[in-house]
């Protein structure tokens, strides 16, 4: 989470912009993405990017595993080394094509493994350090 101004800003002025990191829950309906061959209708469902469980302020974001699980199953599984590009180099190449402002999020991706969910399906996504975020498919 963003936590002040950042526009044009460097990888190594990153860190002074991050108020802290939370948890997002990034439900996609793949059948409307393929279908409409773009994403925003497919990821902007009422629900489908739930938040939390809450922001840590004192978090360092190396080589904390990241998991989601289904019904209690392993689904994706990998470290924040695992990433294709470190949190500061996100926020600074974010901030190159918009103006980040306080309250601002960004989704970092997530590892491979994507999967279905289903009503009745419960979610749980969790990063070492940060907790889970839990949530049931309706």
């Amino acid at each position: 989470m963003i936590g002040k101004r950042a526009k044009d800003i460097s990888i190594e002025q990153a860190a002074e912009h991050i108020f802290g990191y939370t948890i997002a829950n990034d439900v996609t309906a793949r059948d409307l993405q393929f279908s409409d061959l773009q994403w925003a209708r497919s990821k902007g469902f009422d629900t489908f990017c739930p938040l939390g469980p809450w922001i840590e302020t004192e978090f360092s974001p190396a080589g904390k595993l990241v998991q989601s699980r289904i019904n209690d199953e392993v689904r994706q599984s990998a470290t924040t080394e695992d990433m294709n590009f470190d949190v500061a180099t996100l926020v600074s190449y974010v901030s190159e094509n918009v103006t980040l402002m306080p309250g601002d999020i960004i989704l970092t991706g997530s590892p491979a493994g994507i999967s279905k969910i289903s009503a009745g399906d419960f979610v749980e996504c969790e990063i070492e350090g940060i907790g889970v975020l839990s949530n049931p498919v309706a």
